[in-house]
């Protein structure tokens, strides 16, 4: 499970709760696109801004909706006791794994970071992936500390922030990493605007904002790179680019919220107070952009769309 594409959805979430129906909708599509697993409650899916019993309730969605495709459920929270609660909740709901980000308020030291995974995966029975996002944590991962956290019981893998844009800089640092970690311990990418790169230098899984709503274009990217066709998945990437400027601007989060309410996949709100959606010139923007790239290329997408545009209306 921990190659191929892994695809973050959003969770449609108002100052209600989560909109359940429209995110077990988000969560089937990718199972019947077939991504190679189903990234529940990350960064894109806001699990931050969610309580325990919301989190738990939309990891029991997510692993019914996906059908037999694996799910990595993301458990990150500030205190260790909350970790490992939110760990017990996604195994009880079938999680084939869990995604843990060391999220704090007070900076952490190396020590404490490796505590944090040292507690969580002495509980574990599932596989776990390390969640490297200084973007959002503020967590500075060295690879030495890599080194040490992936020779703990489960940690089957590592997601790395983006690499850099040059191949040649890209595969040294994903050598680098690579040579102080098991080679049972999957390497993967985020930053979808670096997955080409990141793929092609040898990572083994791209997790991808885009692929949470548009599983086919990221598929065709991620088959590409991992067949050896860095040409083809460089070329996939470049035209994909006027996507990535908006990513890179306004985050993937809020540029998948606009989307998926474009597509008529979600309602509005759909994000939790205090983030707000786009404004509305962003949003004309990335609708530009959206109509432009024609990322709902499987033939039955135009159906898909339809069909969901009834529920959100119906909802």
């Amino acid at each position: 499970m921990f190659t191929g594409l892994s695809a973050f959805p959003l969770t449609p979430t108002d100052e209600a709760g989560v909109d359940e129906r429209a995110y077990a909708r988000l969560v089937a599509r990718l199972a019947d696109a077939g991504v190679d697993s189903i990234g529940a409650l990350g960064s894109t899916g806001g699990y931050a801004y969610l309580s325990r019993e919301e989190r738990a309730r939309a990891a029991r969605v997510a692993v019914e909706a996906a059908g037999g495709t694996p799910v990595l459920v993301g458990i990150g929270a500030l205190r260790t006791a909350q970790v490992l609660a939110l760990a017990e909740d996604a195994q009880k709901a079938g999680a084939a794994a869990v995604l843990l980000a060391p999220m704090t308020y007070q900076p952490l030291t190396d020590d404490e970071v490796f505590g944090l995974y040292e507690d969580v995966t002495r509980e574990l029975s599932v596989p776990l992936c390390v969640y490297d996002n200084p973007r959002t944590t503020h967590v500075d991962f060295s690879d030495e500390l890599h080194g040490r956290i992936a020779r703990l019981p489960n940690v089957a893998a590592i997601k790395i922030p983006p690499v850099p844009g040059d191949p040649a800089a890209a595969r040294e640092r994903v050598a680098a990493l690579r040579a102080l970690v098991p080679d049972t311990v999957s390497l993967g990418v985020s930053g979808d605007w670096s997955a080409a790169t990141g793929l092609t230098a040898g990572c083994d899984v791209w997790y991808s904002v885009l692929g949470g709503l548009f599983p086919h274009a990221a598929l065709a990217l991620t088959r590409a790179a991992l067949s050896g066709d860095a040409a083809a998945a460089t070329a996939c990437s470049e035209r994909l680019e006027p996507l990535w400027e908006l990513f890179r601007r306004h985050g993937g989060l809020r540029v998948m919220s606009a989307a998926a309410v474009h597509l008529g996949l979600a309602s509005e709100p759909n994000l939790p107070r205090p983030l707000r959606g786009l404004a509305a010139e962003d949003r004309d923007r990335l609708v530009a952009v959206l109509d432009g790239l024609d990322l709902l290329s499987s033939p039955a997408a135009p159906e898909d769309r339809d069909r969901a545009a009834r529920d959100v209306e119906g909802a």
